[in-house]
């Protein structure tokens, strides 16, 4: 029973189907040893009062004179060695040593008085908790300690050959000590299991929360793209409307429509991007609607001159960009264009040139003749910030700022290099 207890793991079947009777053997002993790490002296005590039992009634019931040498040794003197023997027991799991070192002066005086009462076989438990809970060179004087009453009995009332009687006894101490090691070895194992399987847990929580984070930072993006171009373009043409309202109501009714087309324009797409946050089987499938690319481009520039602002573009080699690069290069256009929208002031100018190199490889150049003021990048890292963040995912570089004197306006330039073969 004491094995049982101390065996403290949680049994495993390996994914293997058991036998109800087996599973149910397993839950009461999970359940016993859930109670023990509960109250463990409460454990201990019953354990011993078990043993001190059996030692008194080895005493009393004269069972002890079937083995002595020395029938005629005085109650009080066996009273006194069957308890030396048996009251330490209640140390044994939280200092074994000590209690080993406690029972050894009455099991020498059991021997040397030739009584051999039997309680002196409880060494045995005491060696398997040594064996289990301390370090194994601790065994060497154990397992001495242990012996030297059997040399003295062996050699002051030896019956028979001393090979025969140190070996049997030997032996006794070898099964215990292996016990104690092989527990010791499985419950090691099992700690080792669970504290892997704690970690994995901790590790598997952390890439959960990093995702989680690098998900909003990416929806983030995407909202702060798709609202501020779409809003500083309806800006553009409700301005341009006002004016055009008293003197030419043509134009104020094209700037009115396309202000109505842009706006679906971003309500389409903040659309696809919250469906992205619902779960798959409740997201329709007309939400799976790919992110923007190259062939949006020239949507996004008729907008974005339609809006007042003068873009001209040149392009060189044919793109071979996958979807990713292809997001990035028009997010940072449609960024480019904004920031152009909003700070460059009236009469400015803007142009585009984009370069396609082989295997993904892209430069974009993207000025205006603007007043060159920096725009102003909020603080949660959107706008220029979010741009040099896409860039950095492609190994790419972006450079952002007034250009250089005596050229007004603002310059951004972007360049991806090759894809890397995996």
């Amino acid at each position: 029973m004491d094995l049982v207890a101390d065996d403290r793991e949680a049994p495993t079947t390996g994914g293997r189907t058991t036998e109800p009777l087996t599973q149910y053997m397993q839950r009461v002993n999970q359940r016993v040893r859930a109670f023990d790490r509960r109250h463990p002296l409460l454990w201990d005590l019953h354990f011993t009062a078990f043993w001190v039992t059996a030692a008194l009634i080895d005493y009393l019931g004269d069972g002890w004179r079937n083995v002595t040498h020395n029938p005629d040794a005085p109650g009080w003197f066996l009273l006194t060695l069957s308890l030396g023997l048996s009251l330490p027991l209640l140390r044994r799991r939280t200092h074994p040593a000590a209690a080993l070192l406690a029972t050894a002066p009455f099991a020498l005086a059991n021997a040397w008085s030739g009584t051999a009462l039997q309680a002196a076989l409880l060494q045995l438990v005491v060696i398997y908790h040594i064996a289990l809970r301390t370090p194994l060179r601790n065994l060497w004087w154990a397992a001495a300690l242990t012996l030297a009453p059997v040399v003295v009995s062996a050699a002051r009332h030896g019956e028979g050959e001393w090979n025969q009687q140190i070996g049997s006894h030997l032996t006794s101490v070898v099964v215990a000590v292996l016990i104690g090691i092989t527990v010791r070895t499985r419950r090691n194992y099992t700690e080792a299991l669970e504290d892997r399987a704690h970690r994995l847990e901790i590790e598997r929580d952390q890439q959960a929360r990093i995702a989680t984070a690098a998900e909003r930072a990416r929806i983030a993006r995407e909202m702060h793209d798709i609202i501020g171009h779409n809003l500083s373009v309806i800006t553009g043409l409700a301005d341009g409307g006002k004016y055009a309202a008293t003197k030419s109501p043509e134009r104020a009714a094209q700037a009115l429509d396309a202000i109505g087309t842009t706006s679906r324009q971003a309500l389409g797409e903040l659309r696809r991007l919250l469906d992205v946050l619902r779960d798959d089987d409740t997201a329709h499938p007309a939400a799976r609607t790919p992110q923007p690319g190259l062939t949006d481009l020239d949507r996004l520039i008729d907008g974005v001159r339609t809006a007042g602002l003068p873009v001209h573009t040149s392009i060189e080699g044919r793109a071979t960009l996958a979807p990713g690069r292809q997001l990035t290069v028009y997010r940072v256009v449609q960024e480019a264009l904004t920031n152009t929208l909003k700070h460059a002031g009236p009469d400015a100018t803007s142009n585009l040139a984009i370069a396609y190199g082989d295997k993904g490889a892209v430069t974009v150049t993207l000025t205006d003749t603007g007043k060159g003021t920096p725009p102003t990048a909020p603080s949660d890292g959107r706008g220029i910030p979010g741009m040099r963040e896409r860039t950095a995912l492609y190994g790419g570089t972006l450079e952002a700022g007034p250009r250089p004197h005596p050229e007004r306006g603002w310059l951004v330039h972007l360049h991806l290099p090759e894809e890397t073969p995996q």
